[in-house]
């Protein structure tokens, strides 16, 4: 079995489907409300807990969800460690229009410290794969990407929300994975994939093109590049080529927007396997 390592945030996502996104201060009424656990590291973990790996969670939250939390996360089949702090939990407003496009808004909250980084070294020095994220601040990523060069695991490094990336980042990460408005300082760099929506992603290196797969019409695209993500870093764990593992994470991808919210639409290794199979 692939273990995964995730660094990344927790905390409750609240849903509101609309028929359409403001136009400027107008108020927009939303059809329906849905709560979950979520975070862009979160939802990484919990897609590849459901592709076969075994997943080590950590995030920071505030006392009051982390009993609740952990019960979720050993539910589904993630390890988390969870630094308590004094600040309220991450939390995420979505909206999602009919097409299945989403404006997300997110309050941080708790902040991991370089202090609980090292307190999870022993998860990051026995995983194969170390999987962060800019949702996190520069110096945890950073304490971790030493680490993992330490211990000789590779890192994929989905750099969302964009922002400028540290030297450590850019000289030690093994893959990125921006989207195409994430890709600025990662000009100049041969290992990247890029994932671009309803096209698919594309493999810079080689330059060939994956489309996503004809699985139904997209609703809610809301944790796709997770799922592409989570999916991908277990793929890789199991030693599939670059090209596998990106026809594998297209194909889960594919799924998951095919339903409203993000965590029951994350699907599990046999729907993603089913899909392949149906298109090879």
């Amino acid at each position: 079995m692939s273990k995964i390592a995730v660094i990344g945030i927790v905390g409750e996502s609240v849903f509101l489907p609309v028929k359409r996104f403001h136009q400027g201060e107008e108020t927009v009424v939303a059809t329906d409300i849905h709560r979950e656990w979520g975070g862009k590291g979160y939802n990484q973990a919990l897609a590849a807990a459901r592709h076969g790996a075994s997943v080590s969670f950590l995030g920071a939250v505030n006392a009051c969800e982390a009993s609740a939390i952990t019960q979720y996360s050993r539910q589904n089949g993630i390890h988390a460690t969870l630094s308590i702090k004094n600040e309220a939990s991450p939390y995420a407003v979505i909206l999602t229009d009919e097409s299945g496009a989403n404006h997300v808004t997110v309050c941080q909250g708790a902040r991991l410290s370089s202090d609980d980084v090292r307190s999870f070294a022993c998860e990051i020095a026995s995983s194969d794969i170390l999987l962060l994220s800019n949702e996190t601040d520069t110096g945890v990523n950073d304490e971790a990407m030493r680490l993992a060069k330490a211990h000789g695991v590779r890192v994929i490094y989905n750099p969302a929300p964009a922002r400028p990336l540290s030297p450590a980042v850019l000289d030690g990460v093994t893959l990125f994975t921006p989207n195409e408005h994430e890709t600025k300082g990662l000009e100049d760099k041969a290992n990247v994939v890029i994932t671009l929506g309803k096209k698919g992603c594309l493999i810079r290196k080689s330059g060939e093109m994956l489309p996503p797969f004809p699985v139904g019409q997209a609703v809610d695209t809301t944790g796709a590049g997770d799922t592409f993500n989570g999916v991908l870093s277990v793929a890789l764990a199991e030693g599939k080529s670059l090209r596998e593992a990106c026809r594998m994470a297209n194909a889960a991808a594919s799924i998951e927007v095919t339903q409203r919210y993000v965590a029951n639409a994350i699907p599990f290794r046999h729907q993603t396997e089913n899909i392949l199979w149906e298109n090879t």
